[in-house]
């Protein structure tokens, strides 16, 4: 069973799903999972086929949009903000737990590309999340960014992001670029998305260059050391591009 919900995250309003696994008793609680997105993600994209799964194996789920993006509330649309996603993630854990078929004392959290690092960062400061698993996230931001690049294409994005930081400040806005021109995916990553993302008008196609500015200074790395000694799933891929 899916239900649209609606929580509350520094003044804004999100909206989400929550997942019910069939056959709960009444008053029976069980443990969940909340399953965050990445970088250009909505709730409606690639998540609903792992809630289903989860949902098979007994656990309630919700997903969400962070702020300004899909359904949500925000004030400028299709953000990083990585703080702000942080606070986001941590307002639907206490939502989540508000749920009367959950154990709010059994909550893990879940995220893809962006979302593992952003899960990697909450499950760092927040003790609420019992277990953490992040596939492909990123740990280092500037790291990823310059490695999927050639060098002299790397020294062009940083003098790109200095100049739009500049224009930032003068004029409050960032320049709207199509998303594979900071994001960079390899081909065969290009294609799936394409496909995965025609019918969902909420899925965009451009984003702000200040989103270099925002992967460079967010690095998990720095404090995921403070999960332990509870568990953190990393899970990558073979000949990742």
């Amino acid at each position: 069973m899916k239900r649209a919900i609606e929580f509350y995250s520094e003044g804004f309003k999100l909206c989400g799903d929550v997942y019910v696994p069939d056959g709960l008793a009444a008053g029976e609680t069980r443990s969940a999972v909340l399953l965050c997105h990445g970088y250009t993600g909505v709730k409606d994209l690639y998540l609903p086929d792992n809630a289903r799964v989860l949902n098979e194996a007994g656990y309630v789920v919700m997903t969400f949009d962070y702020k300004g993006w899909g359904d949500s509330e925000g004030v400028s649309p299709n953000r990083l903000v990585p703080y702000s996603r942080v606070a986001d993630v941590q307002a639907a854990m206490t939502y989540l737990g508000l749920q009367p078929e959950v154990n709010e004392d059994s909550i893990g959290i879940y995220g893809t590309s962006y979302g593992g690092a952003t899960v990697s960062w909450v499950g760092a400061v927040d003790e609420r999340a019992k277990c953490i698993v992040s596939v492909v996230g990123i740990g280092h931001g500037a790291r990823w960014m310059s490695r999927v690049r050639r060098m002299d294409e790397w020294f062009d994005l940083l003098d790109r992001s200095k100049a739009d930081r500049e224009q930032r400040a003068l004029t409050g806005k960032s320049e709207m670029v199509e998303r594979a021109e900071i994001l960079l995916p390899d081909r065969q990553s290009a294609e799936l998305a394409a496909a995965a993302r025609k019918n969902n008008p909420a899925a965009v196609g451009t984003i702000p260059v200040e989103y270099v500015d925002d992967t460079i200074g967010f690095n998990p790395e720095w404090i995921v050391g403070h999960i332990s000694p509870r568990p953190i799933l990393f899970i990558t891929s073979s000949d990742d591009r």
